[in-house]
């Protein structure tokens, strides 16, 4: 199982991961960073650090951050970039989170796996309700 932590603006993260349970049910190996008014990427570090503490006998972590070139990938940026076995995911979403969750825990799983994965599927979390009505009443002609 590759553990995974969840890093978001304000309160995203914990609510990302507590919207992910109502689902899924209780999850193990995954923690949650909140980045908080008043924070930089210094304290985010720190909270880094704390939680990779959590998995240190892991072989690989996936962090999953809001945003490309936030304060919490900045600071997930510059731990990563030392540290061969994690890696960085943006864009977090409930439709990612549920994907990341459920692929996770297969046999020999790689990070590089579960983010092509991602990469493969990141299209179909988007839907236009006109779009899609647009379409099927195409296919019944």
């Amino acid at each position: 199982m590759i553990p995974i932590i969840i890093a978001a603006h304000g309160k995203l993260a914990g609510e990302l991961l507590n919207s992910a349970e109502m689902i899924f049910g209780k999850q193990e190996n995954i923690e949650t960073i909140l980045f908080v008014p008043g924070e930089n990427t210094e304290d985010l570090k720190i909270k880094y650090r704390e939680k990779l503490e959590h998995f240190k006998d892991s072989k690989e972590v996936l962090i999953i951050v809001d945003l490309f070139g936030g304060s919490p990938y900045n600071a997930a940026f510059e731990i990563a970039i030392i540290n061969e076995n994690i890696d960085i995911l943006t864009g977090a979403s409930l439709p990612m989170l549920l994907e990341v969750l459920s692929v996770r825990d297969g046999e020999n799983i790689k990070i590089q796996d579960i983010i092509k994965t991602i990469n493969d599927s990141a299209n179909s979390y988007i839907r236009s309700c006109k779009q899609l009505q647009a379409s099927i009443e195409e296919e019944e002609l």
